[in-house]
């Protein structure tokens, strides 16, 4: 009998994991990424999440009083330093916007291929739809597929990769978008205020045309999920991310143990990137974080990653900065390209490099 070969990652990569896994195909060589005993008891997780609950209403509200505020900016400050992330409640955003940015996503995916490949990418490309660009030799491929596009700058918008069924889907995202830049500024100017910092030096430091990117995520179920994961474990390059998520599936790593976040409809879950990390002098921790599969459901998140302008050299706030904490990383420049290019090889952060 011939031996069975495993197709090169390029032609993997351009076959899309939902249509795998349509067809009744098993994961193959390089999506397998585990041993198959991880959910047997040699991987140490826990099933529920202590990940703090932060109301960002309390923290940005002009009827706050003070004492509610400050403790509400302590907790987020603990919550940063120790866990690098949190659930947001009270955003602003409201519940039927949470809902139609979910439903143009499944409605998205659950198009067929031939609609969902007219917005198609290559495998080297970003924005677009498919999968991530293919990784260096050796490292293993994601079990899910993607939608990801540039929402701010206006000007970086690539209209022709939106798509145009539904038809709500650009009046949606473009919302969506509009909210959540408000997010962004609300989260940095309380992070800034947790450590007694001006409010606005982060959102100096990411620039007046800072980037928002929209990254829609499908996570396909899989006859094998102790053989893959939907995404694997890293730490991201950006200022910070902003999740939403229609079912349990992220995972975060917190003193060597993995914590499923729970699934709250209405939560924001925002995750610290590196660059925050290095903003804040290695206070707030950018954390390890990835995505298992199921074999029974499906789950569609949508992430917003919130990076500094391209150009703008960003480091430690100089107040952060004295003999008691000593400088921990050095000014850099376009970190998210460099942080890609450790991904890539599968290293979960290059920010060592700058210390």
């Amino acid at each position: 009998m011939a031996a069975y070969s495993v197709p090169p990652v390029e032609e993997l990569l351009s076959k899309r994991v939902q249509e795998m896994v349509f067809h009744g195909e098993e994961p193959l060589g390089p999506y397998i990424c585990r041993s198959g005993d991880d959910v047997d008891g040699k991987e140490d997780i826990m099933d529920t999440s202590p990940i703090p609950l932060i109301d960002l209403n309390l923290l940005s509200s002009s009827t706050t009083s003070d004492n509610e505020r400050e403790q509400e900016l302590e907790k987020l400050g603990s919550a940063l330093s120790s866990w690098g992330c949190f659930q947001g409640i009270a955003h602003g955003i409201s519940a039927s916007l949470l809902d139609k940015i979910h439903q143009v996503s499944r409605e998205f995916f659950n198009q067929p291929m031939e609609e969902k490949n007219k917005y198609a990418k290559s495998v080297v490309d970003f924005q677009g739809y498919g999968a991530d660009p293919a990784p260096e030799q050796g490292q293993s491929l994601d079990w899910s597929d993607r939608l990801f596009l540039e929402v701010f700058p206006e000007d970086g918008r690539q209209y022709n990769l939106w798509p145009q069924i539904p038809i709500s889907f650009r009046e949606v995202l473009e919302d969506y978008s509009e909210k959540m830049k408000m997010v962004t500024e609300i989260t940095s100017k309380a992070m800034a205020k947790s450590l007694k910092l001006e409010e606005n030096c982060f959102l100096e430091q990411f620039g007046k045309q800072a980037q928002l990117h929209a990254r829609f995520n499908y996570y396909s179920p899989c006859q094998r999920p102790d053989l893959v994961l939907g995404l694997k474990p890293h730490a991201d390059g950006t200022g910070c991310s902003i999740i939403l998520q229609d079912e349990v599936g992220l995972q975060v790593l917190k003193d060597g143990k993995w914590y499923t976040v729970p699934n709250n409809p209405t939560a924001l879950i925002v995750l610290m990137g590196d660059q925050m990390e290095i903003m804040s002098n290695g206070i707030f921790k950018s954390p390890v974080h990835r995505v298992v599969s199921n074999s029974e459901r499906d789950r569609i998140s949508i992430a917003m990653f919130y990076t500094p302008e391209l150009g703008k050299e960003i480091g430690p706030e100089d107040e952060l900065v004295n003999v008691d904490r000593p400088r921990v990383y050095k000014k850099v420049t376009d970190y998210a390209e460099t942080h890609w290019k450790f991904y890539q090889r599968g290293e979960n952060t290059s920010m060592r490099s700058f210390g």
